[in-house]
């Protein structure tokens, strides 16, 4: 059975009001008749196997790329760069897909002689992750066997000893990215898809490279020029990253990618009402809305912590 699709809803008087994101918390309100609401489709169901998925994607890449065992070689230096904490919110449910994912090409440079690898958590400009969230984004016995040696990093887009510059767009913009990643036979980018304006390459142009390049495109001017940051024809954001995806191409850096798509079956069974059509809230979901409504009311927010836990 495939899930319900999205639609558009007019709002009349039987509407019994939307859920809105307010502070720290959420709300219910009640909107003006002839208003409309936006639904999403209901969530994809996930990959029934997804470690054969995993491996599947490596042995059989789309568009121009070669499978990943014909790129490993003894002696090679490769890196491994994957996306941060941002991606996504709220966290993954253990074990996390980025980690399945390292795990599988480790296995396959460790049979090819692969022994120089470094992995990257590619932050761009983002706060540094803890101990735990790199643990769960690689897994343990990766950030155990990596992070004790100095082999697991986080990249610093302001270091310029740990930066490359690789060149110009014809517009002019400078393109830089992580001396480690530009000095590699080859780049694993493991990169997680919540919104279409993620992956492709965005992925190093963003999260590898220095503010020197960000400037380019992560500012005031590419928003206003920007009637939609998802729709790629109208994204400055997008255009601006793949004129530096050229250049990084251009100048011999390769990059196998790996592309993941979430669905959007977003939070654990206790806040499962969030993701519910209002209308088709039954008692347990609006206790639920009441009792988590309140406790977030009462927690301080220098101090909020939500542990979701499946």
């Amino acid at each position: 059975m495939s899930p319900r699709p999205g639609f558009i809803l007019n709002v009349d008087k039987s509407y019994p009001g939307t859920l809105f994101w307010h502070g720290e918390g959420y709300r219910i309100e009640k909107l003006p008749e002839g208003s409309s609401v936006i639904y999403a489709p209901e969530s994809l169901p996930s990959l029934s196997d997804p470690l054969g998925a995993i491996e599947d994607a490596l042995d059989n890449p789309v568009g121009d790329s070669d499978p990943l065992d014909t790129l490993l070689t003894s002696g090679m230096r490769l890196t491994i760069a994957f996306d941060d904490v941002s991606l996504p919110l709220p966290q993954m449910v253990s074990p996390d897909i980025r980690s399945l994912i390292i795990e599988a090409v480790l296995e396959r440079a460790a049979r090819a002689g692969v022994e120089d690898v470094v992995l990257i958590a590619a932050l761009a400009l983002h706060r540094r992750m803890t101990e735990s969230e790199l643990r769960h984004a690689v897994g343990d016995r990766v950030y155990d066997s990596f992070y004790p040696r100095g082999l697991l990093l986080q990249h610093d887009a302001e270091d310029p000893k740990g930066l490359s510059f690789i060149g110009l767009t014809p517009q002019g913009e400078e393109v830089e990215i992580s001396k480690r990643a530009a000095e590699s036979d080859l780049i694993v980018y493991v990169n997680v898809n919540l919104v279409s304006m993620d992956g492709g390459h965005k992925s190093v142009a963003t999260g590898l490279s220095s503010y020197r390049s960000l400037r380019h495109h992560h500012n005031v001017k590419t928003m206003v020029h920007s009637k939609s940051f998802m729709d790629r024809h109208n994204s400055q954001l997008h255009s601006s990253n793949w004129r530096m995806g050229a250049v990084i191409k251009e100048a011999g850096i390769k990059i196998f990618q790996i592309e993941t798509t979430l669905n959007n079956d977003t939070f654990p069974k206790q806040f499962e009402f969030l993701q519910k059509r209002e209308w088709e809230w039954n008692l347990k979901d609006r206790a639920k809305f009441i009792t988590t409504s309140k406790a977030l009311e009462a927690t301080p927010h220098g101090w909020l912590v939500i542990s979701f836990t499946p």
